[in-house]
């Protein structure tokens, strides 16, 4: 049998894009071989060099006092990417968020970063699967009856550990190399990922809102609607911050 090694992974932050200053401040990732988890597990805090803002604070609960003591990510980087390793599968819920943020930091330090070919995005996997319906970690973890009680705050590490399950249980449940029949494992994962990456990974339409049109419609909802679902769904269904 060939191996195939995932890391699932998760990242908190101090807010949505790091092209605007917002940095990492925790990485926590386990470690699965033929999606069978192996124990092995990185997590490290980061001191983001910023301040972090408090409505960010209420989801993750990190302060910027907190993270003040730990390495910054340049101090750090090298131990996640040895944790990747050469071979490694990025696994992560809404993964395009994380990638932007783990490449924007590598990048800056010099490193290359991972390209779309070793990520996959377990978000892609549940819209597909249940098309339609909510699917954030919080609620896929209910839908497979995982236990995320924990979760009072969101933590990288617990958020992996807990999206390993709700993986492993989008392949299928405690077998899911069961599905892939008789071709062997790796060549079916690669083609699960190109066909992800096909389906998934267009380039973006680009749309030329202003900060003043983008601030202009936060305020109408402010003023106008009590606990607007969307900014809700804002903070729910995009995973990175928290």
């Amino acid at each position: 049998m060939q191996i195939v090694r995932e890391i699932v992974f998760d990242t908190e932050t101090t807010g949505f894009d790091p092209e605007k200053g917002d940095r990492l401040v925790e990485i926590g990732a386990v470690e699965l071989i033929n999606h069978v988890a192996t124990g092995k597990t990185y997590h490290q805090y980061i001191n983001p060099e910023r301040e972090v803002p408090e409505e960010v604070v209420k989801v993750h609960g990190l302060t910027t006092e907190y993270l003040k003591d730990f390495p910054v990510f340049a101090d750090v980087a090298q131990g996640f990417i040895d944790f990747v390793g050469d071979d490694g599968i990025l696994v992560a819920h809404n993964a395009a968020f994380d990638i932007k943020f783990i490449n924007y930091e590598l990048k800056h330090l010099g490193y290359p970063g991972y390209g779309w070919d070793r990520v996959v995005d377990t978000l892609e996997i549940a819209k597909a699967k249940f098309p339609g319906q909510r699917n954030n970690l919080d609620i896929l973890c209910k839908r497979f009856g995982i236990d995320n009680s924990a979760r009072t705050f969101h933590g990288a590490l617990l958020d992996a550990q807990l999206l390993a399950e709700v993986y492993l249980e989008l392949l299928g449940g405690a077998e899911p190399s069961m599905e892939f029949g008789s071709a062997p494992i790796k060549q079916q994962h690669t083609e699960h990922l190109n066909e992800q990456k096909a389906r998934i990974y267009r380039e973006p339409r680009l749309f030329a809102l202003t900060d003043e049109q983008i601030a202009a419609h936060r305020a109408f909802l402010e003023s106008n609607i009590k606990d607007a679902l969307w900014f809700a769904d804002e903070k729910k269904d995009n995973e990175g911050v928290g």
